[in-house]
């Protein structure tokens, strides 16, 4: 299914800001189904002179018209002419008589989106239309709570036509445990005085411990009498219980969390009240810190794995300076090299916990140790990389780190041999495969042979044993090796590259 963004954009009609202004109402098209007990249905111009459907929410706590979904369609005939007359008034436009669908009677309201309140005089920039899709056919006596939801639903669509809604000063922070219409609802007035409290919001209240009445009550004297006295609370707090700000925070008592996110409500620009919405958050807070504690338990280990290879390459480093044998001081020396290149990797992959890591940043690390063994070995080498890895799983890390640093290491050692030349690395990455070429300038391999060293062994079994993948050595025309990796990348999300 295409994105709001590649429907809108589709149609060529719309700015980047546009779109902005249309992904913060569909943000809060939920709120709007719930409120209003009705199917949501955002619509965009298309250069036909017609409209297309780009979203569409259905009421939490109303059966919904549309069992199939809509996006993506052309607007359909009978609701065409509301549709366009709200678009091209920027006025609200109500259906005259109920609307069938489907053998269901139905009540439209089309509701213009204008983006951002014109200036005195100024014609409003419309970008599209908001259609409310009421059932009809399960009207009951309507309760208090769905009668001022409603109002509150009223209120916001008419703030949508006058484009004090959404409001671009709102946060834009995660939409996990943002409280919704039916967790908790208060409705205040322009002095921050309670009108209306559902059930679920006096609940939520009365656990923070808060045991009488919400209703009649400035809200900010409620919050006031439950939070504890020397505690510290977010300076935001004062706006969002007057309702004054667009504002997301949380209250605590007795060990009771409650988020609140507040609506300020307006006519025309006019502050004429607010809507609080709030929900019991606390064993979603509980977990959220569980996972921190988890995660700096984690890193702490992490910590500790880096520093204690960073210690055992040192103490390797150390024995082989004091070792008078030069092939157990050369042994030691590779042994240092490898357990550096590991623990370069499991630094890099500490630092942000992630199941996949960024190779590119990785390996430009990895050929810092390469660059001391060629310093060590009179060697002016000179390293190229060309091409990206990407971003390949943590599992795909270590051993690949381990295989490079043996073959670049190699070419620098045995391929210049102590002279002057150059090591380009080439990483050639798709969708499916990532292949990697490490060439040098050197002397070439004897007769095309490949070395049986322990240096070989370990780049066969990390590529062919751990990898899957295949390596080959050739000789270059003219002097130098060229070593080919090819590895399937199987276990690998296709957008992570």
């Amino acid at each position: 299914m295409s994105t709001l963004t590649d429907l809108v954009y589709a149609q060529g009609l719309s700015d980047e800001a546009d779109v902005e202004w249309l992904h913060r109402l569909a943000g809060d098209g939920q709120l709007l189904a719930d409120l209003a007990f009705a199917d949501i249905v955002m619509w965009v111009p298309t250069a036909d002179d017609s409209f297309t459907a780009v979203a569409h929410t259905r009421p939490g706590g109303a059966a919904t018209l549309f069992y199939r979904d809509i996006v993506g369609e052309k607007v359909r005939p009978q609701w065409r002419a509301q549709v366009r007359s709200a678009y091209t008034s920027g006025q609200i436009v109500d259906s005259a008589s109920p609307d069938w669908f489907e053998e269901t009677p139905t009540r439209v309201r089309a509701v213009p989106i204008v983006r951002e309140r014109p200036r005195a005089g100024q014609k409003p920039h419309v970008i599209g239309v908001l259609t409310r899709h009421t059932n009809l056919g399960e009207t009951r006596t309507p309760s208090r709570q769905q009668i001022t939801f409603n109002d509150c639903a009223d209120d916001l669509f008419g703030m949508i036509a006058s484009g004090d809604f959404p409001d671009l000063s709102a946060p834009t922070g995660p939409r996990r445990g943002a409280p919704r219409a039916s967790d908790g609802l208060i409705r205040l007035d322009v002095d921050g005085m309670t009108t209306f409290a559902s059930p679920n919001a006096l609940s939520a209240f009365n656990r923070l411990g808060f045991d009488d009445e919400l209703e009649g009550v400035p809200l900010v004297e409620v919050v006031t009498q439950i939070l504890p006295e020397k505690r510290q609370f977010d300076e935001s707090l004062p706006l969002v219980v007057t309702g004054r700000a667009p504002w997301r925070t949380d209250i605590e008592a007795r060990g009771v969390t409650v988020s609140l996110r507040t609506i300020p409500l307006r006519d025309h620009g006019t502050r004429i009240g607010a809507v609080v919405l709030c929900r019991d958050v606390t064993e979603m807070r509980h977990q959220e810190q569980e996972l921190i504690t988890k995660d700096a338990t984690i890193r702490e280990i992490h910590h500790r794995v880096k520093n204690n290879l960073q210690t055992v390459a040192a103490l390797l480093r150390i024995q082989a300076r004091r070792t008078h044998s030069e092939e157990a001081r050369e042994a030691l020396t590779q042994a240092m090299r490898r357990v550096s290149a590991i623990a370069v990797v499991h630094d890099t992959l500490s630092e942000g916990l992630a199941q996949n890591v960024d190779f590119d940043d990785v390996f430009q690390r990895v050929l810092k140790l390469v660059a001391e063994v060629a310093a060590g070995a009179g060697t002016k080498a000179k390293t190229h990389t060309t091409g990206r890895f990407g971003t390949l799983p943590s599992e795909y890390a270590t051993p690949l780190a381990l295989a490079l640093t043996e073959l670049v290491t190699n070419a620098v050692e045995h391929g210049l041999a102590g002279q002057e030349g150059d090591v380009e690395i080439i990483a050639d990455r798709t969708d499916d495969r990532l292949e990697v070429r490490v060439r040098d300038s050197g002397v070439g391999l004897p007769e095309g042979q490949v070395g049986q060293g322990l240096g070989t062994q370990i780049v066969r079994t990390l590529i062919q044993g751990e990898l899957g993948g295949s390596i080959d050595w050739h000789t270059l025309q003219g002097q130098g090796t060229e070593v080919t990796i090819d590895i399937p990348l199987r276990y690998l999300d296709l957008n992570l590259g």
